[in-house]
Formats: C-alpha cells, structure tokens, sequence
C-alpha cells in the first residue's frame, strides 16, 4: 500500500481494497520502522491519525466519501496545528501548541484527509539542506550520508521513503523545488497568494509561499484542489477563481515553446546536470514542443537582492520571539535585557541569528535606503525579465541545483556556498512566479530535478506539463535501493 500515489490510494479507497484504518497503520508502521535513519518526522500523531482514519472509514461506509476521505498526508512543521506542535524546527518553539489550525491544515481536515504528523524542516525555514533543524538533520533516502535538501527537506524525504503519500510544504527562496530535486520527487511552488499563509508561521512575508510534495503531477494536481482559494484572513491571499487542476492534466503540449534561459546553462551548472536537462528538454521536442532561447539579465542579481530582502523580513518577523510574547524562555533572567538576550540567543540556532543581524542591519537608520530599498528595486527588474520573457514563451525550463545531494556538513562551514544552492530557484519568489520541480535523471545515483517555471497563476500549465513528461518517462518513479 505504501508505493500508491495519491491518485491511487483514493481510487483503492473508493473500490474497497483496503480500508484508511489498514492503510493508516501500514504507513505508521514504516514511519516507526525506517524514520529512525531519516529523521524526516517531528511529530507523529498516531492517536489521531488512527481516530481520522477510523472516522473516515465510517463517512465512507455511510456513502459520504469524496476525493480525498482517509487519504493520509503530513504536514510540514510550519503549519499551525491544533493541539499538536508546532516547533518551527527551532528550541524557541520547541513546546508550542498551536491553539488553531492553519487555514491548510483545516482545508485538508474538512476534505477528509489522515494527518499522520508533522515533519522536519530547517529551523524557522532558513535553510537549504535541512541541517539547522534544533531536532536534527534529515538524511535524504537516497543517501543517508547526503543532505535532502531545505527547508521542506522532511517533506521531501517523508514522500521519497514511502512513508507519507504527500505532503504540504513551504518555499521561499526553493524550499520545496530544491529538496524535491534532491529527493526525486515533485514540488510545486504556486503563485504567491495562491494558497492562504494564515497560520503559517512567516520567515519572509513577501516571499513565503505554500505547496506541495508529491510524486507525481498528478497528486499534486489533487493537492491543489484543495490547497487553493481565496482567504480573508489572509490579507495577501487573491481572490481569483481556482480551476480544477486534474482536469488539464492531460491536454496536448503540442506547439507548447519552452523557452531556455542562457543564464541557467553556465559555469554555475556542472556538465552532468546540464546533459540530464537537455535530455529532459529533448522528450518535450519529441512531443511537440517548441524551444526557444532567452534571456534573464538581472538572474545573476537575484542571489544578493534575496539575502537583503529575506533576512530584513525574518528579522521584523521573529522580533516578536523574546520569551515574552512568545518563544523559548531562559532560566532565571537577572532582569528584562538578561531575559530578552538570553531567550533569543538560546532559543535560536546559528543560521537564524546571523539571518536576523543581517537583516536588522539592512533596515537600521541609514542603511535602510542603500540595502532594503535598493533590493525592492531590483526585484522589480527580476520580475520584468520573466514578463518579458512570457510575451514570447508558455514555459520557462532549467535545472533546479547545480549539483546532486551533496554529504551532510560539506557546505555548513560556507554559508556563502550553501546560498548559491539556490542560484536557480529563487528568482521565482522574488517574483512571485510559480514553479516546480519533476525527477528528469541521475547523476552517480542521485536524483536529478528539472525546473518549471510558469506565468501567474499558471499552475494549470505547469502541472499539465508535468503530467505529461511523466507519463512519457519513469524518473518519477524510481526508488531509493533499501526503502
């Protein structure tokens, strides 16, 4: 049961092959089983998995079920959950209970789906190899040496082990398309603003989006479905009709034109990726498809424009961690500055202070003009360069990473080196772009992802493009050796 897509396990539910309970309790089995090598779980509710999967075994006895009645899912740690923690990856949250549930938590519940748990994530999302987690590091199934990649790194490790037919995610700067390249699995970033973020607790407010992880186009065209929709609680949430995403999965790409940035085929790109790229590339000609060269000016500015920007919102966004309001509180604090200094400097790990100095230092009196402002101004040119290029083109393709899944502790000493992961991904969010992320190959065993990229609120396109290179190859459903 634990090698069933999405798709599948709602059509086996559907025809009674296996009840949810059945299914809920094989999957908490391998999580108990094989999570303890891969560390891709935070928290497993068990207790109310088996109560939601039981309950949706009885909605379906009683000729009440939908699409998505005792499907099981997980959620990534940075969802608000009612009466479970929710810890952000972080000491400072390490024993909060959220007292609600994200708006995407409550739309999965009302669909009927299992939550199995909460899964492991760079702390506070600030991360691309999901090593800063306060509970440890992921290991990618692939290998157990090798990162899986950040922040969603246990969502993406979580679906690639079987454990968890999918799972919600977040992407900020390629927090889902990045893990979910190194895992071989596929991620999808929508449109900012196509997903509420209420209840998801925000590192960068004008970049944080939610998505899913999944293994197949497919699932998370099923995702979609319910992730998407307007929000009045969520004041960047659009009011825009949201389509069914299954229902163009499957259209012709025929006359479809890609369009190939000349900036993601350099140095930066070693020559193994670049070949499994062009290959994936040479499968959309054979169905149709139309290539076309293009231009991305500013994409060697999105990397220094990210680091201003993302840093100066989380260090706005965690102000309110002080072991007061909220957060990790240290032990007998001699008075308020003690209490403040300590409680952040002991609830935070190295990667979210040095984010939130870079950033306090960015929007400090004097400073705010040269770098947070000046930042803004090139994410505009970012932004144009991808409107320009969609006068011309449908899709916009590439690779995800530079390289494979690199080992655990390779780039932590660089935090430099360990930003430029992301050289390929975060331009989406600096424009607000959907994007995602399919297995197209290997290089030394190790997954290989291609990029999508699409115009707003294109997700429709994106999936069907996706879907349909997946029916055409079997990347997608290769599998770690010992899983």
């Amino acid at each position: 049961m634990h090698n069933k897509t999405i798709a599948e396990i709602s059509r086996d539910l559907a025809s009674g092959e296996y009840s949810s309970t059945e299914l809920t309790t094989d999957l908490l089995n391998r999580v108990k089983q094989l999570d303890g090598d891969i560390n891709s779980f935070i928290t497993v509710t068990d207790k109310q998995a088996l109560a939601q999967a039981k309950a949706a075994d009885e909605r379906r006895a009683a000729g009440n079920a939908d699409t998505w009645t005792g499907v099981p899912i997980a959620h990534k740690d940075i969802f608000c959950t009612n009466g479970v923690l929710t810890t952000c990856g972080s000491k400072m949250l390490s024993n909060f209970e959220a007292p609600y549930d994200a708006t995407v938590v409550s739309k999965f519940n009302d669909a009927g789906a299992v939550s199995l748990g909460k899964l492991n994530m760079d702390e506070f999302a600030m991360g691309s190899s999901n090593e800063s987690s306060f509970f440890g590091p992921v290991a990618n199934p692939w290998d157990k040496e090798r990162v899986p990649g950040g922040s969603s790194g246990g969502s993406a490790a979580a679906v690639a082990a079987r454990l968890v037919p999918g799972a919600t995610a977040t992407d900020t700067g390629g927090s889902i398309r990045q893990p979910a390249a190194l895992c071989g699995v596929t991620g999808l970033k929508p449109t900012y603003g196509r997903i509420s973020r209420w209840g998801m607790i925000a590192y960068a407010s004008s970049l944080d989006q939610a998505g899913t992880i999944t293994r197949t186009a497919e699932d998370a065209a099923l995702m979609m479905n319910v992730m998407a929709g307007f929000d009045p609680k969520d004041s960047t949430s659009v009011d825009r009709e949201v389509p069914d995403y299954t229902s163009s999965l499957d259209n012709s790409i025929e006359g479809m034109t890609i369009g190939l940035p000349t900036e993601y085929f350099r140095d930066d790109l070693s020559a193994d990726m670049q070949q499994q790229v062009r290959n994936a590339i040479a499968e959309y000609e054979k169905m149709g498809a139309k290539v076309k060269e293009i231009s991305l000016p500013n994409t060697h500015l999105a990397i220094p424009a990210y680091y201003v920007i993302a840093p100066s919102e989380c260090s706005a966004n965690l102000s309110r961690m002080d072991g007061v309001r909220f957060g990790y509180r240290c032990e007998d604090p001699k008075d308020v500055e003690d209490l403040y200094c300590r409680s952040r400097g002991e609830g935070f790990g190295n990667e979210v202070k040095r984010r939130i100095m870079i950033g306090s230092y960015a929007l400090s009196a004097g400073f705010y003009d040269a770098y947070y402002k000046k930042a803004q101004q090139v994410r505009r040119l970012i932004r144009n360069d991808f409107t320009n290029a969609f006068n011309d083109v449908d899709v916009i393709m590439g690779p995800v990473t530079p390289t494979p899944a690199f080992k655990r502790g390779e780039k932590t000493s660089d935090p430099v080196e360990m930003y430029l992961e992301d050289i390929f991904t975060i331009a989406l969010n600096l424009a607000g772009l959907p994007g995602m992320s399919v297995p197209c190959g290997q290089v030394n065993n190790l997954p290989v992802g291609l990029q999508l990229i699409g115009n707003f609120f294109d997700e429709g396109r994106l999936l069907n493009a996706a879907h349909k290179f997946q029916q055409a190859t079997d990347w997608h459903l290769k599998t770690p050796a010992d899983i």
